[in-house]
This record gives structure tokens, sequence and C-alpha cells, in this order.
């Protein structure tokens, strides 16, 4: 037996041992498709109402682009249907590909494609996609998709150098270098098609966004694509696989300010040499990969500093750095109108324990807060002055910036920005105000939590 296949069947092993552990618990109940603002898969049409959202158009962008948003369920819906139509060539990665019955049927989708001649290659995680069963992607590969695991956990599937820390937590997918589909989600029912996933708390469904790039832009994702599967079948850098198109890092590039100098947060906001990024163009692209120099954090910072009346931001895992914390404040301060959508359940509560450590004083510079009920909010998303969107697949945490490899795309454009807003406004339908009088009187028993949380936002 080849290394190889013993492998396969460690791995085969392993899966089917998780799995009769999961039989030994309560089933989960079938899901509920429309509840408190949360949009069915299917519901993909312009004009299509689902728990009172509509579907917006797509927007156009300059040089023939258009980008059109989507929410929980229908960016996957609209992802299968890119798929079903490739005549060329399927480029997908992704976190987590789970081996329920929607990424079953994106695996057979993808074989289906590598069967009838096009080319099939996918990336996932191997940290994200520890609990999917091995046999899916073998069939798979027997199909003729190419398949590339990034970073395995285990020292022994490593062909190159061990790092158990770094993972990719992109989520992306190109079809025939014309259309990119790109956001929060990943593969799994947990978007509202079938039975929810164990991994999902509580069986709830997932809030999260999407948005697909039509025309000549998408070509530029699929070279993104190429860098990281150049990186995980070379090896190397991890700098291999970072790339930025249409944003200027400002002259120093990155790693001359922040935490790890030693700088406090008044200090870096007015350091001269500090980096100022900025977007060139209607659509920018920024990869990012870990290292505690990734210039995702200066452009972060750039972003709220830039913001003039509104600010909306929708964070699945907000434990921001002191500086951008700083950041936000300030823009309260001077009178911007800072408004934050985070989690009302988490499916990893510790890091809704460590945003709860940032909301006295958030709240006392005149943020508002908002906690989102009814599902679990998976989205990561932000629109500033609504003109300038953020969306992808970073949070605002340090594991986003120094731990893992993340696709942002900036989007310039204020029809764009307004769908933004308004989604934004939809989730508030749906959401708890926390007000500073009523946060005051919590528990000192959350307090304690709260705080030990807050201390331990670096490893999150």
């Amino acid at each position: 037996m080849t290394p190889a296949a013993r492998r396969e069947v460690r791995r085969a092993a392993r899966w089917a041992r998780r799995q009769a552990r999961l039989q030994r618990r309560q089933l989960p109940r079938q899901s509920r498709l429309g509840e408190m603002g949360t949009s069915r898969g299917e519901c993909i049409d312009v004009g299509c109402l689902e728990a009172g959202w509509t579907v917006p158009p797509p927007v156009p962008l300059a040089g023939g682009t258009a980008v059109r948003l989507f929410k929980d369920g229908q960016g996957l819906t609209a992802a299968m249907q890119a798929i079903e139509a490739a005549v060329e060539q399927v480029l997908l990665e992704v976190y987590i590909f789970h081996s329920d019955d929607t990424g079953r049927a994106f695996a057979d989708a993808l074989a289906e494609k590598a069967r009838s001649g096009v080319r099939v290659f996918l990336i996932y995680d191997s940290f994200g996609s520890i609990d999917s069963d091995p046999a899916m992607f073998r069939k798979m590969r027997q199909a003729g998709v190419h398949l590339a695991e990034f970073h395995p956990i285990h020292p022994w599937d490593c062909n190159y150098a061990w790092q158990p820390l770094n993972r990719d937590h992109r989520k992306l997918l190109v079809v025939d270098d014309s259309v990119a589909i790109f956001g929060g989600m990943n593969v799994g029912s947990e978007y509202g098609s079938g039975f929810l996933t164990p991994r999902a708390k509580k069986y709830d469904l997932w809030r999260d966004n999407a948005v697909s790039v039509a025309g000549p832009a998408a070509a530029v994702f699929a070279e993104c694509f190429s860098r990281t599967w150049r990186y995980v079948k070379r090896g190397g850098t991890i700098r291999a696989a970072e790339m930025t198109h249409q944003i200027d890092l400002g002259p120093i590039r990155r790693g001359h300010v922040g935490r790890h100098q030693g700088l406090s947060p008044a200090t870096e906001t007015s350091a001269p040499s500090a980096p100022k990024p900025r977007l060139l163009g209607t659509l920018g692209l920024l990869a990012s990969v870990p290292t505690a120099a990734s210039p995702l954090g200066p452009f972060l910072r750039e972003l709220v500093r830039n913001a003039r009346y509104s600010l909306d931001a929708t964070i699945a895992y907000f434990a921001p750095s002191d500086a951008l914390a700083h950041e936000l404040t300030r823009a309260a301060c001077r009178g911007v109108n800072v408004r934050l959508m985070l989690p009302g359940r988490s499916d990893i509560p510790l890091t809704r324990r460590a945003a709860h450590s940032f909301y006295e004083t958030l709240l006392s510079a005149g943020v508002e807060i908002w906690e989102r009920q009814g599902a679990i909010l998976h989205a990561k998303t932000m629109v500033i002055d609504e003109h300038i969107s953020m969306v992808g697949s970073a949070n605002l945490d340090y594991r986003s910036i120094e731990f893992n490899c993340e696709l942002s795309a900036i989007i310039r454009s204020r029809p764009f920005g307004r769908q933004m807003t308004a989604l934004f406004q939809h989730d508030i339908d749906f959401a708890r105000q926390i007000i500073l009088p009523e946060w005051r009187r919590r528990p000192v028993r959350d307090r304690l939590v709260q705080w030990a949380a807050g201390k331990l936002k670096h490893l999150l």
C-alpha cells in the first residue's frame, strides 16, 4: 500500500469514529426556512420576497463588470448554478466543505463537470473540513477533480512545513474566468437546505452574505486562486498566496506601526509614517495571508478613519485590536453614525464574550450595537458612507489578521452601498439593541467572564 493510500485509510477510520460519536447525540431537527430574516436557498430571482428581503438587481461597475449581493443560501444557489453552467474551468476555494446533503450535492456537481472534460480545481482547509467524509473527496479525485488540502492538520500528511495555526479562511468560486462568487459562506446545509449540520449550535440557520462579480474583473479572482494553488502544491513562503488589486497600500507597505512595535492606539493613529492604503478603482481585492505585518489591519483602520457620516459593520467574530477599537470610538466621537451588527448567538461562544469586553467603551462613545437574533450571524461586511463597501471572509479579530488567509473585496459604488445599507437595516428588524444603562446592570459573573475573554482575544 502506498503512503497516500495509507493516509486515506487512516482518515476514513478517524471520520468513522467521529460519526459514531455524533450518532449517539440527539439528531438535529429540520430547519425552519425563512424564519427570523433568513432566506431560503432557492430564492434568488429579482423581486422574490423572503422574510421581507427582496434580492437586489446587479450593479454595474466600470469596465463592463457587474456585482450582485446575495443573502444566506441565495449565494450557494448562485454558486451551484454557476458550476452547472461551466464549460471550461471551475475554481473553488473554501474553508469548510461539509459532507452533508449540500456538500455532497456540490461534490457531485464538481465530479460531473470533471467527467465531462471541464477542468475542476478545489482547495479545502484541513482543519475547517476535519469532520467531512474522506470518501467524498476521494470520489471527486477519482472523477478527475484536482484537489489540494491546505496545511494538513497531521504532520505526517504534510509535503512541506507543518503550520497548524495558519488556515485558509477564504471562500471563493471562479467559473470560466467570467464569474466569481465570494463572501463568508462555506459549503454546507446550515444556510437553509435540508437538515442542519451538528456543527451549528442549537441547529439554527446561519445569516451570511456573498457577492458575485460578472465580467472582466472575475479574472483577477482567478489569479488570486492560482497563487494559493501554487503555494499549496509547491510550498515556499506563504506570502506567495498574497495578492492586492486596485489598492494602494501607501509609501510604507506594512509592518511599521502597530501593537507589535509597542505603540499605543493614539501613537499609532498620529504616527507620521503610518501607511495610507486606499482604493484606486471601483473594485479592489485584498487577499491577505497570516503574518503579524498583514496589510489588512492598516487598511481596515484607514477605512474607519475616512468615514464621514456613517459606518455600518456586520461582523460574526468581533475581537479587534486596540488600535481598531480606538478608531471606531474616534469615528463615533467626531459625529459618524457607527453601527455594529454582532451575533446574539455564536457558534464560538468565547468570541462573543470577547466582543462583550468592548461594549462599554464603544457604547460610551456613541457607537450603536445591535445583536442579531434568531440565526447564527456569520457575515463579514462593512459599508462606509453608503459608498465604500467591504465584503469577504475577514472578521474584525486577530485570527483574521495574523493567522488566516482571508479574501476581501472593496467596492466603490453608491448604488451597491445603498443595497448594503438596506440589508443592514433589514437585519435591525431581527436584532436587539444594546443600551448602555442596561448593559451596566449586567451580573458580576458576566463581567468576570467578559474580562477574561477579552484578555484572551489575541488567541481567538
